[in-house]
């Protein structure tokens, strides 16, 4: 996939999770332009065009984010992209299984624009998402 047609990076580890995800997009017309990145080193390679995938000066339009990831922990991933000047707009919808306040107060203070805890409402998940995606 060249990443010129990235709108959105799913960056989640858990296989069950990311078909959960994957099929809440495809229901709504939203999978058709994604980059998967298993981990957060495999994250902010894609993000920081550090991987053969990547064309300089081209971004996804939303980050989908879980917390709990190998090699880079979600919160390390986030603070890079709020600490880079070329990347600090792209909006980042954490979603991820942790439901505790320092993980969420946490999220909000490094800049995410969102917080789902999973389980999710698949409905306000997906509203969410084509909101983000209409308005960056």
């Amino acid at each position: 996939m060249l990443e010129e047609s990235v709108e959105i990076l799913l960056v989640e580890d858990n296989p069950n999770d990311l078909k959960l995800t994957l099929h809440a997009l495809k229901k709504n017309n939203l999978a058709n332009k994604i980059k998967i990145a298993r981990d957060g080193a495999e994250a902010l390679d894609f993000i920081f065009h550090k991987c053969k995938e990547s064309l300089h000066n081209i971004y996804p339009r939303v980050i989908l984010l879980d917390l709990k990831l190998p090699k880079v922990d979600g919160l390390e991933v986030l603070r890079q992209i709020k600490s880079d000047k070329k990347t600090k707009l792209i909006p980042v919808v954490v979603l991820t299984s942790s439901q505790e306040e320092k993980d969420i107060i946490t999220s909000y203070q490094l800049g995410a624009n969102s917080y789902v805890a999973k389980p999710v409402d698949f409905e306000k998940f997906v509203k969410s998402v084509k909101y983000i995606l209409h308005i960056s």
